[in-house]
């Protein structure tokens, strides 16, 4: 199925820019959200991104503030990171996995690598699972399979959030 096969490949060939190859110049909100797309996969036409939810990230801690209205590679990546993780995680869940993040004192370019990182293994170990000579009949046990992976995953990453959370406040305390 020509459908299957494209899925499989842009899972496994698609990857947000590296650090070193993120844009040096600053952007102007416009340009950074013309430019976010290009950073994860997406298969509709729709915006992945507005101003109003950039604002709204940065208002919840998620993002740094802009440096005079214009936005650098720290940006770029943390949003990079948010939009990902929005489809699956609460921004206060988001929030925790962040702070965590900072808390382990590692830069902004090191999170970026181990969050592109840990996407490049999940993105190909899922296109292993894409079968793209599948027939119609194994469609739905292919997308049963993968529901049920996510179903896992959610359930362990929630779980380790919790456990997680309790040990920020700690660390604020400190």
């Amino acid at each position: 199925m020509d459908e299957l096969q494209e899925l499989k490949h842009r899972m496994e060939q698609e990857r947000p820019t590296p650090w070193e190859d993120l844009p040096d110049i600053a952007l102007y909100m416009d340009q950074l959200i013309s430019y976010m797309p290009r950073q994860l996969i997406h298969f509709d036409e729709g915006s992945t991104l507005t101003s109003a939810m950039v604002n709204n990230y940065i208002k919840d801690g998620l993002v740094p503030r802009a440096e005079g209205k214009r936005y650098g590679p720290a940006h770029l990546g943390y949003l990079t990171a948010v939009v990902a993780l929005k489809q699956v995680l609460s921004v206060r869940d988001i929030g925790a996995l962040m702070g965590a993040g900072r808390a382990l004192e590692k830069s902004t370019p090191e999170q970026y690598g181990y969050f592109c990182r840990a996407l490049d293994r999940a993105l190909t170990d899922t296109a292993q699972s894409i079968d793209p000579e599948a027939g119609e009949s194994d469609l739905a046990r292919m997308a049963l399979d993968l529901a049920v992976r996510s179903y896992a995953n959610q359930l362990a990453c929630q779980r380790i959030l919790s456990i997680l959370q309790p040990m920020e406040g700690k660390r604020k305390k400190e």
